[in-house]
């Protein structure tokens, strides 16, 4: 008996590029998953040792996907929708500042976040492949490879799903690996 996986499973076997992305793919659900349906006092919840909230990781990974993709990326500026922002007064101003955004507003600009970036990184790689340039450099002429930022991406969701996982236990007690079966991905991310 055949099963079809999840959206979110990157491929079995697959082209490097195809299992890179799939499987920065499959990080990016999972969290997403993590912080899916939560209400204000939800996102904004901490456990005792620690500050960080499921909010700020909202906002922090949107952040994170528009600066890759842009900046790292092409040198471009970010969207407009970080134009009002506070980082010249504070350096993690999108983590301490989403404790006053409601939860449809977090749960957009991470969405559109990884939206756009999924868009420019699957088109910089049909240009220019894995191995091809980005803007990021070294300060000597050395540039990043597009390969090094969807890793360092990578990383980033590591670290943080990680994070995500004990805050979302906390919450309402939701573990688990991945996403429950019964669960969809973000209409922004499939054009649904």
């Amino acid at each position: 008996m055949s099963t079809t996986p999840p959206p979110w499973e990157p491929p079995l076997a697959g082209s490097e590029a195809e299992q890179l992305l799939g499987s920065l793919d499959r990080m990016r659900a999972t969290f997403r998953y993590k912080v899916d349906g939560l209400d204000a006092e939800g996102l904004r919840a901490t456990i005792p040792s620690s500050t960080l909230s499921l909010a700020a990781l909202l906002k922090h990974l949107a952040s994170v996907e528009d600066f890759y993709s842009t900046q790292r990326l092409s040198g471009t500026p970010m969207p407009d929708v970080w134009d009002d922002n506070g980082w010249d007064d504070e350096d993690d101003w999108e983590m301490t500042s989403a404790a006053s955004d409601p939860p449809e507003d977090l749960y957009a600009l991470y969405d559109g976040a990884v939206e756009r970036n999924r868009a420019r990184v699957r088109e910089a790689v049909a240009e220019r492949g894995l191995g091809g340039a980005a803007h990021a450099s070294d300060g000597e002429g050395r540039h990043a490879s597009i390969r090094r930022l969807l890793f360092d991406l990578l990383e980033e969701y590591g670290r943080h799903t990680g994070h995500a996982d004990l805050l979302r236990e906390a919450v309402d007690g939701r573990v688990g690996e991945d996403p429950s079966a019964d669960w969809h991905l973000p209409e922004a991310w499939t054009g649904a």
